[in-house]
This record gives C-alpha cells, sequence and structure tokens, in this order.
C-alpha cells in the first residue's frame, strides 16, 4: 500500500513538471513564431501542436525503449480520442462553440482523418509496426509540414502585397536608424531568451515523460490494471492536459484557429511521430483490441467532428456535449472489453 501511495505521488509530481515544461515549451516557441510573421493557425497545427504533443511523444518513446509498447501506443490513441471528444467538447462547452474555417477543416481534419486511417490500415496489414511503416508515416508528416509551409508562404506573399500597397498610400515619416538598430537588438535577445526557455522546457518534458512512464507501469503492476488501459486512459488524458490548457485558453480568447489547430495538429503529430519515430528503432507490437476498437474509435470521433463542424462552420456547445457523450461511450464500453 505505501508503495502504490510513493508511486501515485511520483504520478502527479511528474505530471506537474511535465504540464509546467510544455506551457514554457509552448509560450516561448509561440512567441518566436509570432516574431517571426507565422499565421494562428500555422502556430496551431505546428508549434503549439508539436509542443503539446512533447509529453505524449517522450512517453511514447520511453515506453517502448524501456519494453513497455503497450503503454506507448495507448498513449497515442487514448489522447487522440481524447484530444477530440474530450478537449474539443469541454473547450466548446466553456467558450460557447469554437469558429472553423472551412478550408482548414479541410486541410487539417482531412489530415487528421487520413493519418489515422494510414495507423489503422497498417495494423491491419501487419499485426506490428514496423521501420517500414515508421519510415512511411514520417515521410507522410514531412509532405505535411511541406504543404503548411507553402500555405504560409502564399499567405505571407499575401498579405506583403496588401501592405505595400497599403504603404504607397501613406506619407513618409523619417525616423532614427538607430532606433530601428535597437529595436532589432532587443527583438534579437528576446528571441534568444525564448529559445533557451524552450530547450529547458523540452529538457523538463523528458524528465517528467520517464517519470510519468515509470510511475504508470508501476501502478498498472501494483494494481493489476493492463498497460494498454494505463495508456489509454490515465497517462493519455495526463500528458494530455497541455493541449487542454492552450486549447481551452484559445477558445475562450476567441482565437479559434489556435485552438482548433492545436488539436488536430496535436491528433498528426502523435501518430505520424509519436509513433512513426519509435518504430524506425524496434517493431512495436500492437494489442487486438486496439485494432479492432480503440483506432477505428479514433477515426469516429475524427469523422464526428467533422460532421459537427463543417456545415456551420463551428463546433457548438450542442456539437461539444456529443462528442464528450462519445467519450464517455468509448471509456464505458472499452473498460468493460478489458475485464
Amino acid at each position: 500500500m505505501i508503495d502504490l501511495i510513493i508511486f501515485i505521488i511520483i504520478l502527479i509530481v511528474a505530471l506537474i513538471i511535465v504540464i509546467k515544461s510544455a506551457d514554457l515549451f509552448v509560450d516561448s516557441l509561440v512567441e518566436v513564431g509570432e516574431s517571426l510573421g507565422i499565421s494562428q493557425i500555422i502556430l496551431g497545427v505546428t508549434a503549439s501542436a508539436i509542443g503539446t504533443s512533447l509529453p505524449e511523444f517522450g512517453s511514447a518513446m520511453i515506453a517502448v525503449f524501456s519494453g513497455n509498447p503497450d503503454i506507448g501506443v495507448g498513449v497515442v490513441i487514448g489522447s487522440n480520442i481524447w484530444n477530440i471528444a474530450g478537449i474539443l467538447g469541454i473547450s466548446s462547452l466553456a467558450a460557447g462553440y469554437i469558429f472553423v474555417k472551412k478550408e482548414e477543416l479541410k486541410r487539417d481534419g482531412l489530415m487528421t482523418l487520413l493519418t489515422a486511417a494510414i495507423l489503422l490500415i497498417f495494423m491491419v496489414l501487419f499485426n506490428d509496426i514496423t521501420r517500414i511503416v515508421g519510415v512511411v508515416l514520417v515521410v507522410v508528416y514531412i509532405i505535411y509540414l511541406y504543404i503548411l509551409i507553402k500555405s504560409q508562404h502564399k499567405k505571407s506573399n499575401s498579405e506583403d502585397s496588401e501592405e505595400e500597397s497599403s504603404e504607397s498610400k501613406k506619407p513618409e515619416i523619417s525616423g532614427s536608424g538607430n532606433d530601428l538598430v535597437e529595436e532589432v537588438m532587443v527583438s534579437g535577445r528576446s528571441r534568444n531568451k525564448n529559445i533557451l526557455i524552450s530547450i529547458a522546457g523540452l529538457a523538463g518534458l523528458i524528465l517528467g515523460s520517464r517519470l510519468l512512464v515509470y510511475s504508470g507501469v508501476e501502478i498498472g503492476e501494483l494494481t493489476g490494471v493492463p498497460q494498454i488501459i494505463m495508456g489509454l486512459f490515465a497517462l493519455a488524458i495526463g500528458t494530455s492536459m497541455p493541449e487542454l490548457v492552450v486549447t481551452v485558453r484559445s477558445a475562450m480568447k476567441k482565437m479559434h484557429s489556435l485552438s482548433i489547430g492545436t488539436v488536430l495538429g496535436s491528433n498528426i503529430f502523435n501518430i505520424l511521430i509519436g509513433i512513426g519515430i519509435p518504430s524506425l528503432f524496434m517493431t512495436i507490437p500492437v494489442d487486438k483490441l486496439a485494432v479492432s476498437f480503440d483506432a477505428p474509435v479514433m477515426i469516429g470521433v475524427t469523422a464526428l467532428l467533422i460532421i459537427l463542424s463543417y456545415r456551420k462552420s463551428k463546433l457548438s456547445r450542442i456539437g461539444g456535449a456529443v462528442l464528450i457523450s462519445a467519450y464517455v461511450a468509448y471509456i464505458v464500453t472499452r473498460i468493460y472489453l478489458s475485464f
């Protein structure tokens, strides 16, 4: 009993370290991105999504390399289901609604659906996630990043053209060159500081993730809970706390593109990198229920989000309630099937 209490305390401390580290990482990374003129949706599906997904990625990597691959796969699939059905559901209830641009939903929503389908197909075909599967997943993510960069470049060119047109109509204002140099130097110091904070946040994430997996494995063994269940629920929800915080805050501040982008980008990153990178080093065995139930549910809730959001270009409170109800139904059914 004392051992169980100790490991629960370690789990809680690890979660605090992971959440705080992810918060530092995301805040500093987003500031760097904004200083470079990167749009909100691109920040959401890249910097914010990757930063908030590092706990899942770190936990999956460490779980696989420490001989507990069921936890790693469970963390990724469980996090993806929770991100959409739980986090977006809660966010839409808290904010009233989440506005969704159709072009962004077509690109990022369909990409989320596609990556989930690719994972399921490979799981069915190979039973295990092999190095070949890992290569395909990583390559798909690189292609996705290329599409995002191209989209950002096109948006930047369009904004530059509009700005030049606007500036040409304004009277020329003289200013001090020293002021400009000083502004660049201050911006440079700020950016360097943010980079250092990002590195510190990453180090904290690695440490916290290691403690999280270690304590999760020990608690599972002491209580008799299967590793896949620990991964799907306890660790998946725990490591997804950064996404929950960022998404709810963004939705409440009406930063809807950042809110939806963080979740969709996180799900894409979780599958393509969170599973793709570990499988480059070793074959990852897959639980049968993960193939027949968990992965199909992940695809189902993603499709449900698209259906609920596309017609009116927003996820309403009713839509959020539907997603949360779907997650509760999933939890009950999954636990029933496991015992």
